[in-house]
């Protein structure tokens, strides 16, 4: 059981929550591979390739190299996709493709830690457009992302202009902490991947969550408490007051960088440049 609501007089608290495989039971990244092409952006062959790394994902865990090649193809794959087509075929799907695979245990610890006074903060290497409309429904406060370059004609240029990943998501989590008075010794952090061990390590309550191989070694060394989510809901069936945000709501949360979700990306909303802004 998480502990009681903070005092208001204390620092400033948070959870800060890996996606794919942490709060829902795949990969965001390749989730959408099905859409783009019925969508007629990508070909079988593409489907094909995307399909294969899921299961690759889901078997083990993508090491570092696995992830960067994922990235790498998938970046140069979503190049001159148009913004607006990619933004409409994620808002069209993002209630059929998602919802059902949000994890029960997950949402629970949301609602725990919102009751306990603490900001939620969803950290994922998964594009904006998956990425916030998930924190919408599931109430999350910020989302840590990266952006994908847009050019003149929004399209996707397959350019990257800020990759959330590794030891980044932990710069990110500090920096967060600093604009937002987090004291990080008394935040909470879940993830499933030894790549976030910069992440959990950055805050005092770390937490694996059906953990790789390499990072349930790394828990049980450093006494991490290991967590094992195993009950994908609908928010809907879980909670029977609960009503999704209607389609055109979801368009406009997918308005930015929405091919980088296929792209394996994430971006850090505007938190890391108004930080940014006010230090120079």
């Amino acid at each position: 059981m998480l502990s009681l609501v903070e005092n208001r007089f204390s620092p400033r608290t948070a959870a800060f929550f890996d996606l794919d495989k942490t709060v829902i039971a795949k990969s965001s990244t390749l989730a959408f591979s099905k859409s783009f092409y019925q969508g007629g952006l990508i070909n079988r062959r593409a489907v094909l390739r995307t399909a294969y790394t899921q299961f690759v994902f889901l078997a083990g865990g993508a090491d570092h190299d696995q992830m960067e090649g994922m990235r790498e193809y998938l970046s140069a794959l979503c190049k001159g996709w148009n913004v607006a087509q990619v933004k409409e075929i994620v808002a069209e799907t993002l209630h059929d493709l998602i919802d059902p695979i949000i994890y029960d245990e997950a949402a629970t610890l949301i609602e725990e830690h919102h009751a306990a006074g603490r900001d939620v903060v969803i950290v994922s290497t998964s594009g904006a457009e998956v990425v916030e409309p998930i924190g919408e429904l599931l109430g999350a406060d910020r989302v840590v992302a990266t952006r994908m370059v847009v050019g003149d004609d929004g399209c996707f240029t397959g350019e990257v202009e800020y990759y959330a990943y590794g030891p980044t998501k932990a710069e990110a989590v500090k920096e967060l902490a600093a604009s937002e008075g987090y004291d990080l010794s008394r935040c909470y952090a879940y993830s499933d991947s030894v790549t976030d061990v910069p992440m959990l390590e950055s805050v005092g309550h770390p937490h694996a969550v059906n953990p790789d191989r390499a990072l349930r070694r790394e828990a049980g060394a450093r006494q991490w408490p290991i967590l094992v989510f195993d009950r994908p809901v609908r928010l809907k069936q879980r909670l029977p007051s609960f009503s999704l945000p209607p389609r055109p709501a979801l368009v406009a949360a997918a308005a930015v960088g929405a091919a980088a979700a296929t792209a394996g990306l994430v971006w850090y909303a505007t938190r890391r440049r108004a930080a940014a802004t006010a230090s120079a």
